[in-house]
């Protein structure tokens, strides 16, 4: 199951135009993670299809499965 669902209505978002859309309540956002030790925002890397997630505040990569998403609105 897809971790991009709209916090409104809980449907899954679609990728447009470089951000998510929700059909059902016309909302657009913007997806944002955060680091899981200092909560500053995260840098996504992406590379041969992976993504990982660097933190500009402890120096270090962090792990995608700690990673806080949030979706706000654009």
């Amino acid at each position: 199951m897809s971790q991009n669902i709209c916090p409104n209505c809980q449907l899954e978002l679609e990728w447009q135009d470089g951000k998510y859309h929700c059909e059902s309540c016309s909302t657009v956002f913007i997806k944002k993670a955060f680091c899981p030790d200092c909560e500053a925002e995260l840098e996504k890397l992406q590379a041969c299809g992976a993504a990982s997630y660097f933190c500009n505040s402890c120096n270090e990569l962090k792990s995608k499965s700690r990673v806080r998403i949030q979706f706000d609105k654009a």
